[in-house]
C-alpha cells in the first residue's frame, strides 16, 4: 500500500465524499451490508488516530477525539460511496487492565485473520517515539495477516524538516519497509493528509488482498 508524495495544500480527496456513520461492533466478525471493500486504521493508544481520521475526511468530531486514551474499544464503522473506514481499537495504553489489554488484542486478532473484505490497513505510528514491544508485536501480526500495510506517522508539526526526514528514514530501518510505505502526516496542519486520502483511495479501489 505505497503512499504519495507530500502536498499539504491540495484538496483532501475523502472530504468531498458523503460518509456515514454505520455503527460501533463489539463482533470483529460482524457482517456489514452491502459487502465493501474496507480499509481499516490501528495505532497505538494516543497516537492521534481520531483526529487524523476527522482530518482525512474533513469534518471535526465524526470520530469523537476523547482526552482519555484507549477508550476506543469497538469496532467503529464508517461508510463511503464504495468502501468502508474501519476504526480499530487502540493498542498499548498504560494504565489498561490486563483484561481490557487482552481484549483489544483478541477485538484486533479477530478483524484482522477472520474478514475476507480487507482492503488494506493503514498503521498509525508516533514519528517521535521509537517502536514499542507492543509495535513490534502488532507489526508481526499486520504481516502475517498479508493485507497491504501502509504505515503513517503521526505528529510531524512537532518536529523540524531535518528531523522528520531522519525519524522517517529511522522507522523505515526498524519496520524493515521501504520509504514509500511510509507517509509523514500532521492532523494539525494537514500535511500529508491528502496524500494519505488518495492512498486510501487507492487500496480501495484495488479491492481485498486475494
Amino acid at each position: 500500500m505505497p503512499s504519495r508524495g507530500s502536498a499539504p495544500s491540495r484538496a483532501h480527496p475523502l472530504a468531498i465524499l458523503p460518509i456515514e456513520f454505520v455503527g460501533s461492533f463489539p463482533d470483529p466478525r460482524v457482517r456489514l451490508d452491502p459487502v465493501l471493500p474496507e480499509v481499516a486504521f490501528v495505532g497505538r493508544s494516543n497516537v492521534g488516530k481520531s483526529s487524523l481520521l476527522n482530518a482525512l475526511v474533513g469534518k471535526k468530531g465524526l470520530a469523537r477525539v476523547s482526552a482519555t486514551p484507549g477508550k476506543t474499544t469497538l469496532v467503529n464503522v464508517f461508510r463511503l460511496p464504495s468502501f468502508y473506514l474501519v476504526d480499530l481499537p487502540g493498542y498499548g495504553f498504560a494504565r489498561a487492565s490486563k483484561t481490557a489489554r487482552a481484549g483489544f488484542r483478541e477485538l484486533l486478532d479477530g478483524y484482522l485473520q477472520a474478514r475476507d473484505t480487507v482492503a488494506g490497513v493503514v498503521w498509525l505510528l508516533d514519528i517521535r517515539r521509537e517502536l514499542s514491544t507492543e509495535d513490534e508485536t502488532i507489526g508481526e501480526l499486520l504481516a502475517e495477516s498479508g493485507h497491504p500495510v501502509l504505515a503513517v506517522l503521526t505528529k510531524i508539526d512537532k518536529l523540524g524538516r531535518v528531523a522528520i526526514q531522519e525519524r522517517t528514514a529511522a522507522l523505515a530501518a526498524a519496520l524493515r519497509l521501504p520509504l514509500d510505505q511510509l507517509q509523514p502526516t500532521s492532523a494539525v496542519t494537514g500535511e500529508g493528509i491528502a496524500d494519505l486520502g488518495e492512498s486510501v483511495l487507492a487500496a480501495a479501489d484495488q479491492g481485498p488482498h486475494q
